[in-house]
Parts: structure tokens; sequence; C-alpha cells
């Protein structure tokens, strides 16, 4: 990993503590989430998580980055203390989520991926039930409730059930009730999936306004573009493993070149990637070329300059080309080059409707 934390517990959790468990290196930084080498595998033998690795500095938006089934939500959700770990460790806030499960639940917050609003409540009926629930004080909650309404931007159908809200104004509804309990730590399991990108840019304003007040922020997505315009820093994962960790500027830059991406007509077989690829990399200025599902990526220098001569040999090889795209570096080009394959986002439909009992509350 590109950094390390120092692991430390509180001082009755520290007697349980033993040398192997401590994890020190430099440089030292202010990490409230701490996870070493976690594993989760479900019956028989699926490894949801296999084996990661990472830290949340406090006041950062965290990423983790992935397609569906990558393990990001099954990762929430131990940390979280909804799901138990099969191995490994994590802390959160020097609480360990093994031993000490309430108390974390008491400082964080948590808005999954299904939206859990009551249809037959209000806006401000629903936030109320969840301050209850937290066992905030009678006297506070009617100033929290109006404070986390203006918050998201809700002031104006407050008093409306929300089964008349737009999938934005739920899912807006939803992250306020995560917040109702001021977390020092908000989890956000993809939380603008199935929104229409005016509503998802909505969303990413007010998580960008939570953190501007202080707030460390998790969240999991599969939209590169949200990742790149979020996160402080982030971790790739596919397949239960971290493939890459970093800021988005430091990702790109990794790249170091210009990205051709050559879209080649399947024949049925490998050959045409095989012969695209040997051919490729006789071209000087070539760093790179890389399999990809529909073709091949080439890492340039100076890519602008190289596409005739790209074009040119591939067809004195026979090789044709069905599409052919020249950019700078993206989070799609270091997704693709750490696994090999392009990641596929899977639009689900609007925030759903649940029934009250089915909504997650930590710790109540």
């Amino acid at each position: 990993m590109s950094e390390t934390a120092q692991l430390t517990l509180r001082p009755e959790a520290q007697a349980k503590a033993t040398a192997a468990t401590v994890v020190t290196a430099a440089p030292k930084v202010d990490a409230i989430v701490v996870v070493r080498d976690l594993h989760k595998t479900f019956e028989p033998d699926v490894k949801a998580v296999d084996g990661i690795s990472f830290h949340v500095k406090r006041g950062e938006i965290f990423g983790f980055l992935g397609p569906n089934g990558a393990g990001k939500s099954t990762t929430i959700k131990i940390l979280t203390t909804l799901l138990q770990k099969t191995s490994g460790r994590a802390v959160i806030d020097a609480l360990d989520v093994d031993t000490e499960p309430a108390k974390i639940r008491e400082i964080i917050g948590y808005a999954a991926q299904d939206v859990g609003v009551d249809d037959d409540l209000t806006g401000r009926e629903n936030l109320r039930l969840q301050a209850k629930f937290y066992h905030i004080p009678r006297g506070e909650i009617e100033a929290r409730v109006d404070y986390i309404l203006k918050t998201v931007g809700l002031v104006e159908g407050a008093d409306r059930r929300s089964a008349t809200y737009s999938g934005g104004m739920r899912r807006r509804l939803d992250l306020a009730m995560a917040l109702i309990s001021k977390p020092k730590l908000l989890f956000l399991d993809e939380p603008t999936t199935g929104l229409d990108p005016q509503n998802r840019i909505g969303v990413w304003n007010y998580i960008k306004s939570l953190n501007e007040q202080g707030m460390t922020i998790f969240l999991t997505t599969q939209y590169m573009e949200e990742a790149d315009r979020l996160c402080d820093r982030l971790c790739i994962i596919d397949h239960g493993k971290i493939v890459a960790e970093g800021t988005p500027a430091e990702l790109k830059a990794e790249i170091g070149a210009d990205v051709i991406q050559v879209a080649l007509k399947s024949d049925g077989t490998k050959d045409a990637h095989d012969v695209s690829r040997e051919a490729l990399r006789r071209i000087p200025g070539v760093q790179e070329v890389k399999d990809y599902d529909a073709g091949v990526t080439v890492y340039a220098k100076n890519g602008p300059s190289l596409v005739p001569q790209l074009v040119r040999m591939l067809d004195d090889v026979g090789v044709q080309i069905t599409q052919l795209t020249l950019s700078a570096p993206s989070l799609d080009d270091v997704f693709l080059k750490h696994t090999g394959h392009q990641m596929r986002v899977e639009e689900v439909k609007p925030p759903s409707r649940m029934p009250w009992g089915a909504r997650r509350r930590p710790g109540r």
C-alpha cells in the first residue's frame, strides 16, 4: 500500500491487543479506519473480500471504486458491524469491530444502497422517528430535525408523505436519516446509483458540503466520474482484492501516457489481439499494449502523432479496426490497466420503497 497507519486502541482495549495486532509504520497518519488483511468468505467458498488492507484518514472523503460484486458492500457491512468478518482486523476510531461493536454504532452513520424510508410518514416524521431510535433527548429532536432538513434541501417537502417524493428526494431523506445522530464517520454505499444526472450532482454537492464541515466520509461507487470528483483518496477493488490505491490524480498519473483504445473486428479467435499486440509494440513511442475485451489499449507518449502510424501498421498486418479513441488517462484506464477489463456500470431502478422494518439502523 502507498501509506500505512498507526493503529491504536482505547485504554480499555489495550490489554487485549498484542504486538501482532498493532501495525506501525512511517509516516504516521491520523486514521479513523484501519483495516488489515480483511477476509470474508461465504459458503461454500465464495471469497467476497480477499485479504484487503487500507486506512481512512480523518476528515477525508475516501472511496471504494469497483463493479457490482467486487466486495464493496461486503466491506462496508463489516465495518458498520452488520456482518461478521471471516478473518483480519478492522478498527473504527480506535474501536475494534469484533469487541466493541455497540460503541462503533454510536459514532457512525450508514446509508445503504436501498432507501429505507417509511412511505406513510412525512419526511419530518421519518427523521423524528429515527432520532428516537438513537435516543436523542426529546428537547433536542425538533432543532436537530430542522437543521438536517435544511442541510439536505428538504425544508419545502418536509411535511409531505415521502411516498410523494422523487427518487432524488428519497435519496436525500435517506442521507438525512443517516446524519441525524451527528456521526463522526458516514458510510455511503453507492449513494447515487439509480439517480438521474441532475439528482446525482445534487447528492454530490451535499456530500461535499458535509465533508467541508469536517465529517469523514467513506463511500462506495461504480461511477468513475463520481470517484474522480468526490474522493480525496480511493481504492480500486475487483474480485475482492484492492488493485490500486491513491488520489485520483496519482492513479491517473501512473499511466504516464496518452491512451489509444482500438476496438478490433472479431473473427471468433484471439489472433487479431495477438497480431495487433506484436505489431504495435514495434512502433517507436509505444510504451505498452494490453488486451481489453473488445480489442487492445495502447499507452504512448505523444499519442496524436502516433495514430496514423498505428492505423497503417494494423492495416499492413491485416487487422481491421472498428473503432479508435484517443484520450488523456482517466480512472477507466487505470481500472483497465490493473484488471485487464473494463468496468461495466450496472444501472438499477430509482431508489426503492422498503417496508419500515427493513430499515438498517446501526446499533438500534
